[in-house]
């Protein structure tokens, strides 16, 4: 004993000074929660990711925030002469040295030597602490007693103290273990938590027994005691569910050691579009849907208001984040087409537009687009066209406008991924070839919203006075001031809810009390469907679908995601209904009728300049039948997946004429039989009653190959078409 009395002694006379205890604020800093938090635009907590592995700690807080009882009972039981010494209590000391050498072990750290010991890792307890190692944590307890005022070292010790397991912090341990807030703990969790302070991983049982030896001195209840200890401590920690409202942004805006982020989100809206998300998924189960994606923005300032990647629980891949996954876009690209071809005065939105039969040759096949329900309504309005969601009159658009220039006007649109030219995406491009995000989509609808170019959404709110809606163009250059008055035509359309009735009905779900611009889409054999629309202040999208790419069962934009569109825009637009645009100055209304009462005369949007009174629809001159399907040189596939009897070939020719017939390698058919294909080279010919040949084709029939090919490359089959809605 003598001897290290001596050698503690030596050490002191030639040690330094001890170095100066770190800033109060510092250590504040230096130990963060271990969940960072994101936060609404509110200060709403939206979701909490864990970013600590090795401890779990709360907020830091204030002394004052900490329950009155647990800071006395902390100090009766580790320190009862903390607010009376300098750092050491020297009669401690003295008590614990007599203890030692009667071999009965006792500490004698006081609240400041523990702190100063959490602040430098070289001073914490190891198996054989030497007395020079004492002596260096008793120097920076007077230390840190000088720098530091008594409250804020006992706040300290109460934040960096470790509790239980991983339990660090008062507010991690009160929250973990009674489901409390500091400030809440009564006398019995006091003093259960002052004993865990010495003994973190003591027994339930074991720490039961100190505190009810203790109740007395604290006039607790022992029974008490004992049943907190058993509920609190006899298995693991009860952790309060973290909140998981937005998993998807907190990956992309939380980092590391980071406390809190804010975001745009609102946490009502966000919590909102997750629950009609999965309201809707519940319902389709049945029909193989699984997966789903809303997002929600403002139009003015492109803030993100809601944003939910899938489903959650009812996801088949939870991780997977549906706003920025690709998928096929369906009709939704169809309203850019059009607002290119108005605002390059090539059409109006009284324009007439072929809806017939056909086929175009392209480099991997034949082309036959068709519509969602296979019939044709001849000669129909643009406006009534886009509305209807017709693809045949989509598609000859394409064609009189050539599909480079549709795709160079998507990439400034901001969809980054159509890196390809148009003939790669050939016409198909009108009905949505292409994949997009729903990301793109809904930044894209906002700038028709808008009447402005690209800008890009924000995750994190807007610093500085918020902007009004932006749905008047201004002062702005020719070209811009022409694509948003487009923009404009073709939001009127969109939100004519009488056009679109001829294709969804007059009673359906994209029908709302307030002016509103949609559109739906659905890709290929129902792989996916889309709600997109906007009012003058918002932007809303849904995507519904798998993300493994199957098929739903018989769910249409209609059915599928547009219910949910329609609840957001109910919801956001709850305490004020929106006023419809605007008309920006480069546009006028006309009255403009149809011949032979084609459709019903009304007042029309037009670019100045290229507004008419009346649409005529000029027959066109008498011309001889041709053979339309199938094309010159065609070759058609036998699909070995089909049974050879049920398949056959519709010949057809353009325009429709009685009393012609066919001719294949010179055996007659009738002009309404069908044919059963075989593997072959084959001349079918146009013939009439007298068997003169109006018009001939030669094709092959190829089998065991794999199926004839669209525009996309995607496998059509015999005669193969292309719907979407």
């Amino acid at each position: 004993m003598k001897r290290a009395v001596a050698g503690a002694l030596l050490a002191l006379a030639a040690g330094q000074l001890p170095a100066a205890p770190p800033d109060f604020e510092a250590v504040q800093a230096l130990h963060p929660p271990s969940e960072s938090r994101l936060l609404d635009r509110h200060g709403a907590l939206l979701h909490e990711r864990r970013t600590d592995p090795a401890r779990r700690r709360g907020q830091w807080v204030a002394l004052d925030a900490i329950s009155p009882r647990l800071r006395e009972t902390v100090i009766a039981l580790e320190d009862h002469r903390f607010e009376r010494h300098a750092g050491v209590d020297w009669l401690a000391l003295a008590a614990a040295a007599r203890d030692t050498l009667r071999g009965r072990a006792r500490g004698a750290s006081t609240i400041s030597m523990q702190v100063a010991a959490q602040l430098d890792p070289a001073l914490r307890a190891h198996a054989r602490r030497s007395w020079r190692q004492k002596w260096r944590q008793m120097r920076a307890a007077r230390a840190l007693e000088t720098a530091w005022p008594k409250a804020s070292i006992l706040e300290a010790y109460l934040n960096l103290a470790s509790y239980r397991g991983e339990l660090q912090g008062v507010d991690s341990a009160a929250r973990a273990l009674f489901g409390k807030a500091p400030a809440a703990l009564d006398g019995h969790e006091a003093l259960l938590m002052s004993l865990l302070l010495r003994s973190p991983n003591a027994r339930a049982g074991r720490v039961a027994q100190r505190a009810c030896a203790l109740a007395p001195r604290f006039a607790l209840d022992c029974a008490r005691l004992t049943a907190l200890a058993q509920h609190a401590l006899a298995g693991p920690a009860r952790l309060p569910a973290a909140a998981s409202l937005a998993p998807h942004v907190a990956q992309r805006l939380l980092e590391r050691g980071t406390a809190h982020t804010t975001s745009s989100l609102d946490a009502h809206l966000q919590q909102f579009a997750r629950d009609s998300l999965q309201r809707q998924l519940r319902l389709l189960a049945p029909r193989h849907v699984r997966d789903g994606a809303v997002l929600v923005v403002d139009n003015a300032t492109g803030e993100v208001l809601a944003y939910v990647g899938n489903g959650g629980e009812l996801s088949s891949a939870r991780h997977v984040d549906g706003v920025r996954a690709q998928r096929q876009a369906g009709s939704t690209l169809k309203p850019f087409l059009y607002q290119l071809v108005i605002e390059r005065r090539l059409l109006t939105a009284a324009s007439l537009l072929e809806d017939s039969p056909v086929n175009l040759q392209t480099p991997t096949g034949l082309y036959v687009p068709q519509n969602y329900d296979r019939s044709f309504r001849g000669l129909v309005s643009l406006r009534a066209s886009l509305a209807g969601s017709l693809n045949v009159p989509a598609v000859r658009t394409l064609m009189l406008l050539g599909p480079d220039t549709l795709v160079e006007r998507l990439r400034t649109l901001g969809f980054e991924d159509l890196d390809r030219d148009g003939d790669y995406y050939g016409y198909a491009l009108a009905l949505g070839s292409p994949e997009v995000t729903l990301w793109e989509l809904v930044n894209a609808y906002r700038q028709l919203a808008t009447g402005s170019g690209h800008t890009a959404l924000r995750l994190t709110p807007v610093e500085g006075p918020r902007a009004g809606p932006a749905d008047s163009p201004g002062n702005v250059p020719p070209v811009a001031a022409a694509r948003a008055a487009a923009g404009f035509v073709i939001g009127d359309v969109l939100a004519d809810r009488d056009s679109r009735s001829a294709s969804f009905g007059v009673d359906n779900a994209l029908n709302l009390p307030f002016w509103a611009a949609v559109k739906t889409g659905t890709s290929k054999q129902m792989r996916d469907n889309w709600c997109i629309g906007y009012t003058t202040r918002y932007t809303v999208g849904v995507w519904i679908g798998n993300f493994d790419g199957a098929p739903m069962w018989e769910v249409s934009g209609l059915s599928g995601a547009a219910p949910i569109w329609a609840d957001l825009m109910r919801e956001l637009h709850a305490d004020a209904p929106p006023s419809p645009p605007r008309p920006p100055a480069h546009v006028e209304r006309q009255r403009v009728t149809f011949d032979d009462s084609r459709e019903p005369a009304r007042d029309e949007w037009f670019l100045r300049g290229t507004a008419t009174t009346r649409i005529a629809a000029h027959a066109p001159a008498r011309v001889a039948p041709r053979i339309a399907y199938p094309g010159p040189d065609s070759i058609l596939v036998v699909d070995p997946d089909i049974p050879a009897a049920h398949q056959r070939v519709y010949f057809r020719m353009r325009p429709p004429r009685a009393g012609l017939a066919w001719s294949l390698n010179d055996t007659p058919m009738a002009a309404d039989s069908a044919w059963r294909p075989r593997p072959g080279r084959f001349v079918l010919k146009l013939v009439d009653a007298a068997g003169t040949e109006l018009d001939r084709v030669q094709f092959t029939v190829r089998g065991n190959t794999p199926k004839l090919a669209s525009a996309t490359g995607e496998g059509l089959g015999i005669g193969g078409v292309d719907q979407t809605r």
